[in-house]
């Protein structure tokens, strides 16, 4: 794991803005749409855990 706070958070930030986009850009009614809403949340899970693993 990542020891560096300040790398830690760069991160984690980097993280959440990604999977932000990927859920925003999802279309509604497409397989395409559901891929990406399942991976923007993952990315989204991934970066609360590099956020706050200790």
């Amino acid at each position: 794991m990542i020891r560096i706070p300040r790398t830690k958070r760069i991160l984690s930030i980097s993280l959440f803005i990604l999977g932000g986009v990927l859920i925003f850009l999802a279309p509604e009614n497409a397989w395409v749409g559901v891929i990406l809403l399942s991976l923007g949340l993952g990315i989204e899970i991934a970066a609360l855990i590099v956020s706050h693993h200790k």
